[in-house]
């Protein structure tokens, strides 16, 4: 059985690869995007949204097709070595390629086209979203839900600017507390541990370039692309 399923909005965000991006929604709250609905849609399509403080965000992850889809993969929570069904984890590589985030609706623009403003999103730039839906809390909130192998939000990396790094954000539009609470999830695959490697990330219009050692993120480079 197939379905011809058509994009409703796209994503207009800072991330632009998907190396960076945070693993789940809300780990980065800084995070801000777009969603800018398609043309067709009205001021009646979002009537009443603006009385839900979150959104889920249905969306495929498009990034990823060309990449396949396997039934076993290495979750990073897991140090990338232990394997799971592909129905036990959140990865993009899905025989659907179809993905679902919690996102924190901040505002709704109404001019055409109608814009939703949510942060803590984990969507890289034109991202297709297929649907939107309304967080409801006493269906959808389990606090007392076991949650597999995932057991609470991961640690986080204390970041620091180089001098130079510093000396480039300050006379740049760039987005610091974006960039720090990104590095903060430690973006590196889960089984990579390399000190003196230097590693790049499109953040916006710039390349940030950091090392990690340890626990420790230093934020070395900035380069305006």
């Amino acid at each position: 059985m197939s379905f011809n399923i058509e994009a409703i909005a796209t994503v207009q965000a800072e991330f632009k690869q998907k190396f960076g991006i945070a693993r789940q929604p809300g780990l980065v709250p800084a995070a801000k995007i777009k969603i800018v609905l398609d043309q067709k849609f009205s001021q009646d399509a979002v009537r009443g949204l603006a009385e839900f403080d979150y959104i889920w965000v249905h969306f495929v992850f498009h990034d990823a097709i060309a990449e396949g889809w396997s039934e076993l993969v290495r979750p990073p929570r897991l140090g990338g070595k232990t394997k799971k069904g592909i129905f036990a984890t959140r990865t993009p590589h899905r025989p659907n390629h179809l993905g679902l985030s919690l996102l924190k609706l901040e505002e709704i623009q109404l001019d055409k086209p109608i814009t939703l403003i949510c942060s803590g999103a984990d969507l890289l730039d034109g991202t297709p979203v297929i649907d939107i839906k309304p967080y409801i809390p006493f269906v959808e909130a389990k606090a007392d839900a076991k949650s597999g192998f995932v057991d609470g939000a991961p640690p986080v990396l204390q970041v620091t600017w180089s001098t130079e790094a510093l000396q480039q954000l300050q006379v740049s539009d760039l987005n610091q507390e974006l960039v720090e609470q990104t590095i903060a999830q430690d973006p590196r695959p889960a089984y990579q541990n390399i000190p003196d490697r230097i590693y790049y990330m499109n953040i916006s219009a710039y390349e940030v370039q950091f090392k990690i050692v340890d626990d420790l993120a230093e934020i070395v480079f900035l380069i305006k692309q």
